[in-house]
Parts: structure tokens; sequence; C-alpha cells
């Protein structure tokens, strides 16, 4: 069988709710007479306000959400790996509300990221075993998980459930922000080690659970480029033998007019520091094993219309592997 396989960053898809609270009704003896009710949320244990660094996390706007769905009904990728959702609600809404039901398994495991941003799965085809890798630590730092989000390890079976098709590994790695007020220096510097330290770990976990000869897809985003020797543990490991499969990937639609242009089509994010050139990146990545490398048959990154991004800060990218 024929199958598309793709990843994307919805950037921060948080619920439509930023608090929920329990508000016992009062009701006048006589319903003729009107009356005002004052409610102090003083109790804690009765709602729940999300914040990140004392700010409101609010939902994602309707016409942002509206172009994501646009662009994968579109797209139409059979299986998608996906960074930054709140919860599996979120995820499930997303999927009803705004994609019409097009996928009919949402999968998503809490992870340990403070901004309540987790990995996910929408998939047309059957799951098989999930594992959370949230809990795996470095031996540099045995006391603190090596990820801040997940790395979520999937199944994938044919329809029929008979066989599995190939195992994902979702990935959302440390990013490059750095906290206004902090050091810029020390904290490139931290979080390009964390980087390489999850890179290790991934390594790990990619040689202690694959054979030479599985079936098996790394992708999602890794925060730095496929050349990058912060990813080199496991992208340049010649025993895992990986395949990027977006070396040379296929625009819907030419990118928008930059000065200078993009350097190749091989990019999903673009960042424009102040006073310089624009920095195109190929941060969102898909990796095969050597069994799949031979199947794939196509690239492909749906473009941007706006230098910002539409709905989204990076561009959905998919294979398509056929004789599965």
């Amino acid at each position: 069988m024929d199958l598309t396989i793709g990843t994307l960053n919805l950037t921060h898809r948080f619920s439509r709710f930023n608090f929920r609270a329990e508000i016992p009704a009062i009701l006048p003896a006589d319903p003729s007479i009107e009356s005002t009710a004052e409610y102090k949320f003083s109790d804690a244990g009765t709602y729940e306000i999300r914040t990140y660094k004392g700010r409101l996390v609010k939902g994602k706007p309707a016409e942002a959400r509206q172009q994501l769905a646009g662009r994968l009904q579109t797209m139409q990728v059979d299986v998608l790996a996906v960074q930054e959702v709140e919860d599996i609600g979120a995820l499930r809404m997303f999927n009803r509300d705004d994609l019409g039901g097009m996928y009919e398994y949402q999968i998503l495991v809490e992870g340990n990221d403070p901004r309540l941003i987790d990995v996910g799965l929408l998939s047309k085809l059957p799951i098989g075993a999930i594992t959370s890798w949230q809990r795996a630590v470095h031996p540099a730092n045995p006391g603190e998980p090596v990820f801040g989000r997940d790395v979520l390890e999937v199944e994938v079976f044919d329809p029929a459930r008979t066989n599995v098709l190939f195992t994902l590994f979702i990935n959302h790695l440390k990013s490059h922000y750095v906290d206004f007020g902090d050091d810029p220096i020390v904290w490139t510097e931290q979080n390009n080690t964390r980087r390489h330290q999850q890179s290790e770990v991934l390594q790990g976990i990619l040689t202690q659970r694959m054979q030479p000869n599985s079936r098996y897809i790394v992708l999602g985003d890794m925060n730095d480029p496929p050349t990058s020797a912060f990813l080199a543990p496991f992208a340049g490991d010649p025993g895992l033998g990986l395949t990027n499969a977006l070396s040379d990937p296929t625009e819907t639609r030419p990118p928008k007019a930059d000065n200078p242009p993009p350097p190749s089509p091989a990019w999903t994010t673009r960042f424009k520091p102040s006073g310089q050139p624009a920095q195109y990146e190929l941060f969102d990545q898909i990796w095969l094993s050597p069994e799949l490398a031979g199947h794939q048959t196509g690239a492909w990154i749906d473009r941007r219309t706006k230098h910002s991004g539409d709905g989204s800060d990076h561009d959905p990218a998919w294979v398509q592997l056929t004789n599965l």
C-alpha cells in the first residue's frame, strides 16, 4: 500500500478555555424576582487558571485554526505527527471542529513542558502500542528528564490491523529561545547542550528499540538543521543509517519573495533577525530507517503565503512511501 506521513508544529494549539470553575446556582424563591450574585474564586480547589509566567494561556484564534485546517485538508496526509498541542482535548477538538473528523485516531500523552505543549499524532490508520519516553534521563543529569516535552513512540498498523507498517518516534527537541533579560551567550550554549543530550538519548532509544531491518520513522520539530552537530548523535549515526527524507522536497507553491531568497526548497521555518537577512532552516524533519528509505517516492513542503506563516510559523512537510 502507498501512504503519506508528515509533521507539523501547530504553534500553540491551545484549547478554547482559559479557565474552568464550579459555580453553584443561586435561584430566588420567587422566579419573578430578579437577583444578582457575586462569585469570588477563593477556593483553589474549585477552579483552575492556565497561565505561563503570569500570562493567561489563550486559545488559538479561529482564523489561524482555519488556515491550518485548510492546509491539512488540502494535503490529505494519512499520518501526521504534531507538536505544540495543549492536551488531548485540544487535539480532538481541532480534528472534530476544524478538520471535520478527518483523522479517526488522535494520540497524545501529557509531557513535561510547563507551557503545556505536547507532541501528538493524527492518523487515518489504526494505532498499536504507544510508549512515552518523557521520563528518560541523560547520564550527565540523571535526576531530571532530558526531554522538555516527550518522545512519543507509536506503532502504526495496516487498515486490517494484521501488520505493523512502521513505528514513529515523534520529537520536539529543545528550542533556541532565550528569555528577555537572560544572557544570550550562556543560554544559547545551555540550549545547544540540552539538544545534543536529547539527541544522544534518542539515539540510545532507537538502538535499544529497533533492529537494523526495522521499519521506523524519526520525525518532528528538531529545532536545528539536519546537518547540525547537535543532532549528529542520531542523525549521523552510521549504525542507524537514517536517511533525511526532506533533502530535496517539492514545494506546493513558490516561496514569498525575499531578498535574498531561500537558498533551497528544504526549509520549514523562517527567522528574521533585526537588520539582518532572513534565515531559512529545515527544523521540521523526517528521517527514514534503511528498511523504509527505499520505499520513498516523494517529499513535499506546503509553502506559506506570508513570511510570518499561515496559521503557524512552521510549514508542514510530508513524504510518500509506496509498496509497504
